[in-house]
């Protein structure tokens, strides 16, 4: 097996020490770089590669759950900290694990079996190959949720996700709505502004700055109206 690089990010020497321990007991497992703070890792993250980091949340100028939402394209990332309160953010940032401290070897083994899991899952096209009805798959968290397209009302681009607003669900997904918007072009999806893609079969009523579905409106932004308008009167 591929040696897996692991990048450990904390504080606490201890911590780090403890980490290291861990991951000496796996062939597979080696330690790249450590370090104390964001900054540090943040310029580690520019000129090494690393595959796994393992990341504290509360440390000095930035804590781990901000940097992590800083960064466009972060390795998996296993949360290592002593306070529960983080881990709803750690889920929405989906990462693969959060390990509270003390950190027992048999928590940590878990948590390398799920890394295994991730990396080892192939990347899937967002529109399935199944009949009808047409389905997408959304990851959300650790989950992987199948959704029929006829169902999706519209989509929402906030900064790195995209929320996806269903019949009766509201799935949050990190994807790009551009990837979306191409994706989705031939299945009745059409982009009204930079933040938004609406199901053309769900609009009840337009007009030239916004569309509605049932009470819900959405505005068409001005660079593309015409494309909209146009579109919708056909």
């Amino acid at each position: 097996m591929k040696k897996i690089r692991c990048l450990l990010v904390d504080d606490e020497p201890l911590a780090i020490t403890l980490l290291q321990n861990h991951i000496t007991r796996f062939d597979f497992l080696e330690v790249t770089a450590t370090c104390p703070n964001a900054l540090k890792a943040f310029e580690t993250l520019k000129s090494k590669d690393v595959d796994l980091m393992f990341l504290d949340v509360r440390m000095p100028v930035i804590d781990g759950i901000e940097f992590l939402k800083m960064l466009r394209n972060p390795p998996r990332v296993i949360i290592t900290t002593a306070y529960r309160d983080y881990a709803i953010d750690g889920y929405d940032l989906d990462i693969v694990d959060y390990l509270l401290k003390p950190i027992t070897f048999e928590r940590f083994f878990k948590a390398i079996e799920r890394y295994l899991r991730y990396a080892s899952q192939p990347a899937q096209p967002l529109v399935s190959s199944d009949a009808a009805p047409e389905n997408i798959v959304l990851k959300s968290g650790y989950r992987n949720v199948k959704v029929n397209v006829a169902d999706i009302l519209y989509m929402e681009s906030v900064k790195d996700y995209v929320k996806v607003y269903t019949l009766d669900a509201t799935i949050v997904t990190k994807y790009k709505i551009s990837d979306m918007e191409s994706d989705l072009a031939s299945k009745n999806f059409l982009r009204i502004h930079r933040s938004f893609i609406v199901n053309q079969q769900h609009i009840t009523a337009f007009s030239a700055s916004d569309v509605e579905l049932g009470k819900k409106e959405l505005p068409i932004g001005e660079s593309y109206k015409e494309h909209v308008i146009r579109i919708l009167k056909k």
